[in-house]
């Protein structure tokens, strides 16, 4: 098999979809796929009670995205993060929600390079694996073309980061949701593209409205990588052929039937340690996608995994709603 880089292929960040349930259901799927946590903030890390970087070690390879814009916060956590077991730390250059405004950090962050690059510095001295930024290509305003150079430019010389993952649309910082920011304003692959032809000692990936493997086998003729959000998420068996089709993997494609079988000793080690069923299977709702019994798979467990005392057999259950014979 060709070596190819962790970054080849990644599962986006998403704020309350990729936790540690969907990071271990995702992985059944693909064993190459970069998988990334959701943004976690460093105040939520340095003085959260809860723990924000537990994981389970079939995750990896697995990436932090950190929220935040206090170099040594963020240099403290990405310490953290490595002695964790991370194989990398993101750093948070793209979101776009008020909340992350206010904390400093996501988008905004555009306009301010040199803290950027003074963030992304910071963590690299300490921290002993990739040190990368996910950011957008433009901000309100500030979209040209120019605009975006000028920050890779200074962040890549001045903070040493090797690594952009750019989602191809700028950002509204006011006057549109999350996720309109997602969908209004326009793609513009091609810049991404040129970014790479100006700066090809980078490694760059790309982001935004990624729907199949073909077009990111389109978009890796011109670039390092490609990052795939909700599509993923909403249509998960997209990811059992990542391996072949990515990474050059010769082995057979996996069986929905066998991912969801695959899940059972998570599921009843999570449960017997308290967690809910819903919390695990909510992720595994899409997995029959556009197949005869689908439906019902999606209903059975929407309407009994939330109940008291829900176990395996609830998704054994649902699992035999599906044709057997159609699963290929």
């Amino acid at each position: 098999m060709k070596d190819y880089p962790m970054q080849r292929f990644s599962v986006a960040p998403m704020l309350d979809w990729t936790d540690r349930h969907c990071r271990y259901f995702h992985r059944q799927l693909s064993e190459h796929a970069l998988l990334y946590t959701e943004m976690v903030t460093t105040g939520a890390i340095i003085h959260g009670k809860a723990d924000y970087l537990a994981y389970n070690e079939q995750e990896h390879p697995i990436a932090l995205q950190l929220g935040g814009s206090n170099p040594a916060d963020l240099a403290h956590c990405a310490k953290i993060a490595a002695e964790r077991g991370y194989d990398e730390v993101n750093l948070n250059v793209g979101c776009p929600s008020d909340r992350v405004q206010n904390g400093r950090f996501g988008a905004c962050l555009m306009a301010e390079p040199e803290l950027v690059a003074q963030c992304v510095s910071a963590m690299k001295e300490v921290a002993d694996i990739p040190i990368t930024v996910k950011t957008r290509i433009g901000i309100d305003e500030q979209d040209s073309y120019e605009f975006l150079t000028d920050f890779v430019r200074i962040v890549s010389e001045k903070g040493g980061c090797e690594q952009f993952t750019i989602h191809a649309r700028k950002a509204w910082l006011s006057g549109l949701s999350p996720k309109e920011n997602r969908e209004i304003p326009p793609l513009d692959y091609p810049r991404v593209y040129q970014l790479k032809k100006d700066f090809s000692h980078l490694s760059l990936a790309i982001n935004g409205g990624i729907k199949s493997l073909e077009e990111s086998l389109d978009h890796l003729a011109h670039l390092d990588g490609v990052m795939i959000g909700r599509e993923a998420y909403q249509s998960p068996y997209l990811l059992a052929q990542v391996d072949q089709l990515l990474f050059g993997a010769d082995k057979p494609v996996k069986k929905r039937r066998d991912i969801v079988e695959s899940m059972y000793p998570y599921i009843e080690q999570q449960l017997s340690q308290g967690t809910y069923l819903g919390h695990i299977t909510r992720h595994m709702l899409g997995l029959f996608q556009s197949m005869p019994g689908a439906r019902q798979w999606r209903r059975y467990i929407s309407e009994n995994a939330h109940k008291a005392g829900a176990g395996i057999e609830v998704v054994e259950t649902a699992l035999a709603k599906i044709p057997a014979e159609l699963d290929v």
